[in-house]
């Protein structure tokens, strides 16, 4: 499976457990760390974890292992390594407040 087509599963599990906001920056000629970043957000910790699950199962059922999570089901801000696709999953302040967005603005933003 090509790394775009992971990246939409995931997209696709992500919006199924109703993320909000989601959005993918391709990193490919901004840095070395990853090629894709996923970004979305949820409305409670409950919401959080599920979307992490989802995006577990569906990357996992497409034959990928997370490299690293960080993050558990109290935190605000999950972070999981795939090596080239790192999905961040934040709660609404704590995505306003790392503006991921913002930082890797050098990246280009991908249309799902």
């Amino acid at each position: 499976m090509e790394t775009l087509e992971i990246v939409k599963t995931a997209v696709e599990a992500l919006r199924d457990k109703k993320a909000e906001d989601v959005t993918v920056i391709d990193i490919t000629g901004v840095s070395s760390i990853a090629d894709y970043f996923i970004i979305a957000n949820g409305n409670n910790q409950n919401q959080l974890t599920a979307m992490q699950d989802a995006v577990d199962e569906a990357l996992y059922k497409a034959g990928l292992h997370a490299k690293q999570i960080e993050g558990n089901n109290k935190s605000t801000w999950i972070l999981m390594d795939y090596e080239d696709i790192i999905v961040h999953l934040f709660s609404k302040e704590d995505r306003l407040f790392y503006d991921l967005e913002r930082i890797w603005r050098d990246g280009k933003i991908i249309e799902m």
